[in-house]
């Protein structure tokens, strides 16, 4: 009889080992824990089986944009398939929103909802893209000075009841300014005490969803002038678009379920979320949260996919014995385990620092390390995510080249988290602007010196750690007064920042649990990262970019 190759499962991610209930133990205090542990527990099953299934529906059935009716009316509308409706019946069920904002486990409500997150985001056809962006909403409407649309909406994007439950775009880039945002193009007109947007956009993640919130240049009653965040109701009372017109749905390399429309907004009735000019301040509440639901969603698929990869081990033989039973295979597989472990315990980390802002329990230090570590966490996931994919695919052999094994979709998709909500230069930007704010730059080092000081092992490690800090000081320092040589090193100094942070992590880690896993882990990731690199010469910047266009 021929051979036939046994097929990879997908695990129960939660149950399979435990390694998300240690994490989810270490950071939630006993109480908390009690009440998160088995919702998050069940969710896990349910995510591998039915949640699964609809994933996969949405994936086979891609939305259908029809701009007309049979009369020839405009009608814009996007067809989604059961599968992507039914996955946001789930979202809010599960309270993958809710759970935030019911605080029911105080600061570590934010842990509960990124768990589930991580679980959700590989088998949600990237319906998770437009959860972050109404999380980001929710949390706008939440603390800004904005009556109307927070009693009109808010209750919607926050709510467990799926008839109930409102999605929300987040509508930014444009063809000139991409994620340039002082560039927008988009007017706002102020006619009798209400506002009109007129302008494209250029990428708008959520068509189908019920709010958004979205940038103009506006001037308003005073005369006063500037970039605006604007709140936008997406359809009228009749379900038709509200004087916006869809021009196309975006034909991506991945998150194919999911609808990315270019749209035109023709005097689209708008109301505005915070004062005139403070757009770009107002906004960066929605990236702070959506870059930290990239980072999750990163994790997740990095999660399932290494889960994947080992699964497969035990069943694929080669040369006599299983990929499991071949050193350079399981060595190479850990290496790439390690990161992943480092990246679940860098987002729960931030996931905790995150919930403390939000319920008024951040430090000084807390405060400093969200805003400094939001951008890297985001860039460093990504980035990480993927390469991780590549090699895994890499590690079915053929198998990972084979669209019906439902393995390149992996490397298609997670493309995207390099580039969403910024790519890695951008990040780094942002990271060297965090760094420059006040004492944030100082009171996160501090930390980061004092923690790995009160780690009773790991000698080696800690030495390594210490010197890519000191590395990093003596360049700021240095060269600290070189915009040029600072921007040309803001993407070495963010990775050695967030290698540093994750390896801190898996080392405080692994002394809590006193497992070898753990150890070895820490020990490996650390031995892998490298050093930064940075160039202290503005005329070998100018040579480089004299090389590179030459």
């Amino acid at each position: 009889m021929a051979f036939t190759q046994e097929n990879f499962v997908h695990q129960d991610l939660y149950s399979e080992n435990s390694y998300l209930r240690d994490t989810l133990s270490y950071f939630v205090p006993g109480k908390h824990f009690n009440e998160i542990e088995p919702d998050v527990k069940r969710f896990s099953a349910r995510v591998s089986s039915d949640v699964l299934e609809m994933s996969r529906q949405a994936e086979r059935e891609e939305p259908q944009w029809v701009p007309f009716d049979h009369w020839g009316n405009r009608v814009d509308d996007i067809i989604m398939s059961e599968g992507w409706k039914s996955l946001h019946v789930v979202a809010a069920e599960e309270g993958i929103v809710a759970t935030a904002y019911e605080r029911k486990s105080e600061e570590f409500s934010r842990v509960h909802q990124m768990m589930k997150l991580l679980l959700f985001h590989p088998s949600s056809a990237y319906f998770s893209c437009p959860l972050a962006m109404t999380d980001g909403a929710a949390r706008v409407l939440e603390t800004a000075d904005a009556k109307q649309p927070k009693e009109l909406a808010f209750s919607h994007l926050t709510s467990r009841r799926p008839k109930e439950f409102w999605t929300a775009g987040q509508w930014m880039t444009e063809k000139i300014g991409g994620s340039d945002v002082s560039q927008t193009e988009t007017q706002a007109e102020l006619i009798d005490g209400e506002y009109f947007l007129s302008g494209t956009k250029w990428f708008t993640s959520a068509i189908t969803a019920e709010v958004a919130l979205t940038l103009a240049q506006a001037t308003d009653e005073s005369g006063q002038s500037g970039l605006t965040m604007f709140f936008v109701k997406i359809r009228n009372e009749k379900g038709l678009l509200n004087k916006i017109e869809v021009l196309r749905l975006k034909d991506k390399l991945g998150t194919r379920a999911m609808p990315t429309a270019e749209l035109e907004l023709k005097k689209c009735p708008a109301i505005m979320v915070g004062k005139v000019g403070e757009g770009v301040k107002n906004i960066s509440t929605v990236l702070n949260t959506s870059r930290l639901y990239t980072a999750v969603c990163a994790t997740g698929a990095m999660y399932r996919l290494m889960s994947l990869s080992r699964d497969y081990a035990h069943k694929r033989k080669a040369f006599g014995k299983t990929l499991a039973d071949h050193p350079l295979h399981t060595t190479t597989l850990f290496d790439w385990q390690a990161r992943v472990n480092a990246s679940v315990q860098f987002v729960v980390q931030m996931s905790i620092l995150m919930g403390r802002s939000e319920t008024g329990k951040a430090n000084e230090e807390d405060q400093a390390l969200l805003r400094l570590m939001t951008p890297v966490v985001k860039l460093w996931t990504g980035k990480h995510c993927v390469q991780i994919m590549s090699e895994l695919i890499e590690s079915f052999g053929g198998a990972g080249y084979i669209e019906d094994t439902g393995l390149p979709k992996y490397l298609r998709d997670n493309q995207v988290l390099s580039i969403w909500e910024g790519t890695t230069n951008i990040l780094s930007l942002d990271t060297l602007r965090a760094m420059s704010k006040g004492d944030v730059l100082e009171l996160s080092l501090k930390a980061f010196a004092q923690r790995i000081g009160q780690l009773k092992g790991f000698e080696t490690e800690k030495k390594k750690m210490m010197g890519f800090i000191q590395l990093s000081k003596e360049f700021i320092q240095s060269q600290g007064s070189s915009k040029l040589l600072m921007e040309n090193s803001a993407r070495s100094l963010a990775f050695a920042l967030g290698d540093v942070f994750a390896g801190l992590l898996l080392c405080e880690f692994a002394e809590k649990t006193k497992k070898k896993r753990d150890q070895l882990t820490a020990e490996r990731f650390i031995q892998n990262i490298k050093a930064p690199e940075f160039v202290n010469s503005e005329e070998r910047v100018n040579d480089i970019r004299e090389a590179l266009f030459s």
